[in-house]
């Protein structure tokens, strides 16, 4: 962390990775955030994921299922369902999440609701090189939430590749994405009324003090998200409200003048064509496509 953020905030602009979003209060934001009735990915997705389910896992028969930022694991629980209604045999799950408290609460409850169910969590930075404990073959790999969006495309390509690596010949990847759509709606679901999502924001500069000894007043930074229409692509910020310095063990002081801003995040929208281009780009094939009737949100279903 101590690296990031100093790279983060030497550079220009100034950021620190939305990864550190994710302590346990910050996951706990972020699920209360998917409730938001501004906040449509999450409706879009669950309802796709409610029909779809069937198909995916007809298609894939995975005796295992491995996902990427799992979080609550609240949506798993529909491809989970119907795993275990069409398979005889073990069925195998492996949360992979950031945040090892948040991912041992989740885990806990998904042991108490499926007691048949083998539950592997994995605490680890999903956007680096991880290895998978040994599971049942074929496996589905899950990227849900539109979490792909978080990252440019050469990242997003290199995450790719990095699923590619742990896939066998017979295994699927299943990544969820929130397809481009009026501006307005967009805008709205990063700035809703109550103020969870500015919360959430603030908290990467909490995350920092905690861990790093730094003294962020959460207080002197505003919530700021904008969409870029050119770029596809929400852009959310932080700004300093006040001139102020901010001291962090092992990088010294980072002033801030009134307007000053830390991106950090960024979630591009994409389309089919596009999507297409980054799994080919990963090393993976698109071979099934499920949206809504209103075109919200897409799952996109693909293979070695």
């Amino acid at each position: 962390m101590l690296a990031d953020v100093r790279a983060g905030l030497l550079a220009y602009p100034r950021q620190i990775p939305s990864k550190y979003f994710y302590d346990e209060y910050g996951s706990q934001l972020f699920d209360e955030i998917t409730r938001l009735p501004e906040y449509y990915p999450t409706r879009a997705e669950r309802a796709l994921l409610a029909e779809a389910a069937n198909s995916i896992i007809a298609a894939a028969l995975p005796a295992t299922l491995t996902e990427l930022g799992a979080g609550s694991s609240d949506k798993t629980r529909l491809l989970l369902n119907e795993m275990l209604r069409v398979r005889t045999g073990d069925v195998t799950y492996i949360p992979v999440d950031v945040s090892a408290d948040f991912l041992k609460a989740s885990a806990q409850r998904l042991r108490s609701e499926y007691p048949t169910l083998c539950i592997i969590p994995v605490a680890a930075d999903f956007s680096t090189q991880f290895l998978l404990p040994a599971h049942p073959a074929p496996a589905l790999h899950a990227f849900l939430g539109s979490t792909i969006g978080n990252f440019t495309p050469p990242q997003a390509i290199e995450l790719l590749l990095g699923v590619r690596a742990r896939m066998t010949v017979a295994d699927y990847f299943l990544v969820g994405v929130d397809l481009r759509k009026d501006p307005a709606l967009i805008a709205r679901a990063y700035n809703d009324s109550r103020g969870v999502t500015a919360a959430f924001n603030r908290n990467v500069l909490s995350v920092v003090n905690d861990a790093l000894g730094a003294n962020f007043n959460l207080t002197a930074f505003e919530h700021n998200a904008v969409y870029d229409a050119t770029s596809h692509r929400i852009e959310m910020r932080l700004i300093s409200t006040v001139q102020q310095r901010v001291s962090i063990p092992g990088i010294g002081n980072i002033g801030f003048s009134v307007g000053d801003a830390i991106l950090t995040e960024l979630s591009y929208k994409y389309d089919r064509d596009q999507v297409t281009h980054l799994l080919a780009s990963g090393g993976l094939a698109l071979r099934d496509w499920f949206t809504d009737d209103e075109q919200m949100f897409a799952l996109a279903l693909a293979t070695t």
